[in-house]
């Protein structure tokens, strides 16, 4: 790995929890939370690169009250099922702690100018009793085998709760077909800082190889990145097919000016390297009390190094 490659100045400023596309139809799509926390954006650019001066639109705007009204988060664009779907966590500005996970539906094959349709918050599984009931986000799908899957964060217990990863097989593209299966809960320190936490999984294929990125602790500059690993045609929903890595795969690094690095998620740049595209702050300096709503949480971008072993290389 090269020092010069790596580019640690913000790509798109303000822009949290940042997903990018070139999955189908040839262009790039790009989409994450803004700091008003209110609407679901998206831009749209025929080079990777054009996407930090594309224009950005609004493809859908928050409820004035009731579920949908607070913490519009974390949205992801997938083309699956035949169509083009928009995954995504809100709360009601009345219950702002209430998160789930919704579905939007584009009516058409263009999600720039097509209109965009609410689905209503995802669909469980009918075996499944407990998904969904709880604080959930974070959601993102992808596909193995010919089967997608939906991968989520959820909390669970009672007073502090603990924010888990499930997985879940898909029946369509709002709708589980299996239930929940828990993948990863927070086990080491650094997933534990100021809150445990496992959330914002992100998936890579590489040479018959599934990784799974997740982000841990709270959202200052503990926050930090691990990793999961299955074989590509295993048995997805079996907890055994996983390995958890004992240490994160990307963290607050100082001497770069890189604080908090999290919530990324994977495409290719036009010569097809994997690129990761996460956000970080670039000072440990936060403007206020609660790092959730500092709004210089800046989309970055870099390609994906592999060592002589096979494994991603993400800082």
């Amino acid at each position: 790995m090269m020092e010069k490659e790596v580019n640690y100045t913000p790509w798109i400023e303000q822009r949290a929890d940042p997903y990018v596309t070139c999955e189908h139809g040839g262009k790039y799509y790009f989409t994450a939370s803004v700091p008003s926390y209110d609407r679901v954006v998206l831009r749209c650019a025929d080079h990777l690169e054009d996407l930090a001066d594309a224009e950005e639109k609004t493809v859908w705007t928050k409820h004035e009250s009731g579920d949908l009204s607070f913490n519009i988060w974390a949205p992801e664009i997938h083309y699956l099922f035949g169509g083009w779907y928009i995954y995504f966590a809100g709360s009601d500005k009345d219950d702002i702690w209430k998160l789930r996970p919704y579905v939007l539906k584009c009516e058409g094959e263009d999600p720039m100018r097509d209109p965009w349709v609410e689905l209503g918050k995802m669909k469980r599984s009918e075996d499944d009793p407990f998904s969904f009931e709880a604080f959930s986000l974070d959601a993102t799908v992808f596909e193995d085998a010919g089967q997608w899957y939906y991968v989520w964060a959820e909390k669970v217990g009672v007073g502090r709760q603990i924010s888990n990863l499930y997985i879940a097989r898909m029946k369509s593209a709002n709708e589980l077909a299996t239930a929940q299966v828990l993948l990863t809960t927070p086990d080491y320190d650094w997933e534990r800082h100021g809150f445990w936490v496992n959330e914002g999984p992100g998936v890579l294929k590489h040479d018959g190889k599934l990784f799974m990125t997740f982000s841990a602790s709270d959202t200052s500059p503990a926050y930090c990145v691990g990793l999961l690993i299955a074989q590509q045609g295993a048995d997805l929903l079996d907890p055994r097919s996983w390995e958890k890595l004992r240490d994160p795969v990307m963290k607050s690094d100082k001497e770069h000016g890189l604080y908090g690095p999290g919530h990324n998620s994977f495409t290719k740049d036009e010569e097809g390297k994997d690129v990761i595209v996460y956000h970080a702050r670039t000072t440990d300096k936060l403007i206020c009390e609660n790092p959730l709503y500092d709004p210089n949480r800046h989309t970055m971008k870099r390609v994906v190094e592999w060592d002589g072993n096979g494994m991603p290389v993400f800082q």
